[in-house]
């Protein structure tokens, strides 16, 4: 058992999923492990169904867990940057792995749905 910023795990894998887990965040670090930088706007244009309000509370608990670096810029109007901080670049090799089970599984339900069609 894992003691990690006042959160208890029962194993690593429970950490991970905590991490990384919810709706949004995996294509939000897909975003900005695969295309680089990205401020709030950019975020929420390539995000179509996220609310505001979402995309920002993902965001802290991304920087909060050391995932997403964000960085802010004094100029009027106000600029914001987020990208993904060293560690989070090293779960782009985990999400591109789930990305292609997850093209895979989508082909063999495709398939075994036919399949299954053609026999009736």
């Amino acid at each position: 058992m894992s003691h990690i910023r006042g959160k208890t795990f029962n194993c690593e894998k429970e950490l991970t999923l905590s991490i990384i887990g919810g709706k949004w965040k995996m294509l939000i670090m897909w975003h900005l492990g695969k295309e680089g930088t990205k401020r709030f706007g950019e975020l929420k244009s390539l995000i179509p169904a996220i609310t505001q309000r979402m995309l920002v509370s993902q965001l802290r608990e991304l920087e909060e867990d050391l995932i997403v670096s964000r960085k802010v810029y004094p100029v009027v109007p106000p600029k914001v940057e987020y990208s993904l901080t060293d560690r989070g670049h090293t779960l782009i090799p985990i999400l591109e792995s789930m990305y292609v089970w997850g093209k895979d599984y989508t082909e063999f339900v495709l398939n075994h749905t036919l399949e299954q069609t053609n026999e009736h």
